[in-house]
């Protein structure tokens, strides 16, 4: 990726702070960061997913500020104003491997002279990351947050016996199907999302409308199985249709003018400033952490950990609305019950679709203070 001095200011509320860190596991890291000016505060880390960026945290990190804390939030590997990492679709992909991305975690927090944190926080693709930096070093990561992806564990040391492929099993439903996270892996998803029909600032737009409590569509349950009959419930920006792009999956469902403009929590400058993100570095790097959870080689580099469990202390946040906390048959329940053993609470947030932290960030906040009351003398 290229420097970044050229580039358009960001629309940042006052409080918050840009700047680049130098050194960070072969990266220059691009960080937003509030309550900055006391060293002394306890800090919070906060782990964007896909395709957010640091911006996606602004709400929360001055509101998690104004109650005392130093927060970070960086664009991570792959993405934003973050250089050091290959776009490419043919790059070696194990910088990209979920360890690494916790060796950026903790590679940041050593840059920005931080020994541990309070508490990391991820949300979606970020959720693993912070769970891997819970799991691995505690003593760092003193507690962990996780938000609309539920963490079911380290994958085990045995393969599973095979079976019947998923890919093969929803190509053969009519009308045929395919999961978004192996369309996430091909070759073309990249240009599919860049440089789409009718353009870039109107797929994110829809894209960002149809996972969020906006969308009607909206009602999660929990599914009976990880089978091809029940994963085809799910919206069809879970399960696409077999020759679908992601644009084309949910064109249909685009927000009119009038409800865009409505649209309080995703202004027309947070979209421009997103489209402009992503239209000068492309959702490859992003992709890429998709393209890692299907290989052989990164499950077995996690499965070193297997049985190991999370625990400190740890809490779940979703929103009422997101089919993310269910997609994945029993994960909720794996969480709360195996793989996270001081599991504080499960907040669901009323009326909130995926995009919790920027569609509720007040709610957001009080859950993680909240929280963080149950953990007072690791968070001071």
């Amino acid at each position: 990726m290229t420097d970044t001095e050229y580039l358009d200011e960001m629309p940042l509320p006052e409080g918050i702070r840009s700047r680049q860190i130098e050194g960070v596991n072969g990266l220059c890291m691009h960080v937003l960061e509030a309550g900055y000016s006391n060293p002394e505060r306890p800090c919070i880390l906060l782990l964007h997913g896909f395709p957010e960026l640091a911006y996606s945290w602004r709400n929360i990190l001055l509101g998690l500020s104004r109650r005392g804390y130093h927060v970070i939030a960086p664009d991570q590997r792959g993405y934003g104003r973050t250089t050091g990492w290959d776009a490419e679709y043919e790059t070696d992909l194990r910088p990209f491997f979920m360890l690494n991305l916790v060796r950026d975690a903790i590679a940041l927090l050593a840059a920005m002279g931080r020994d541990s944190v309070a508490v990391v926080v991820g949300h979606d693709f970020g959720s693993p990351v912070a769970a891997y930096c819970a799991l691995v070093r505690p003593d760092i990561f003193r507690a962990v947050v996780l938000m609309s992806a539920p963490f079911s564990g380290p994958p085990p040391l045995a393969s599973a016996v095979d079976g019947p492929d998923m890919s093969e099993l929803l190509a053969a439903l009519t009308p045929p199907k395919k999961h978004y996270q192996r369309y996430y892996c091909t070759r073309s998803a990249n240009r599919d999302m860049t440089e789409p029909e009718g353009g870039l600032a109107r797929f994110l737009r829809t894209y960002f409308h149809v996972k969020s409590g906006d969308w009607s569509g909206n009602s999660p349950f929990p599914l009976l199985a990880w089978s091809a009959d029940e994963l085809v419930k799910m919206p069809p920006y879970y399960i696409m249709g077999l020759d679908d792009s992601m644009p084309a999956a949910i064109d249909g469902d685009a927000p009119d003018a009038t409800e865009a403009k409505r649209c309080e929590w995703l202004t027309g400058s947070d979209l421009a400033f997103f489209t402009g993100e992503f239209q000068r570095t492309g959702f490859q790097g992003g992709l890429n952490w998709y393209r890692c959870s299907f290989l052989a080689d990164h499950d077995h580099e996690l499965s070193v950990f297997a049985g190991r469990t999370i625990n400190v202390p740890s809490c779940f946040i979703y929103g009422e609305k997101d089919w993310g906390a269910f997609q994945a048959p029993g994960a909720l329940e794996t969480m709360q019950n195996t793989a996270c053993t001081d599991m504080r609470f499960i907040e669901s947030i009323p009326g909130a679709g995926h995009w919790v932290q920027q569609e509720q960030p007040e709610s957001v906040v009080s859950a993680i203070m909240t929280f963080l009351q149950t953990t007072e003398e690791l968070s001071r």
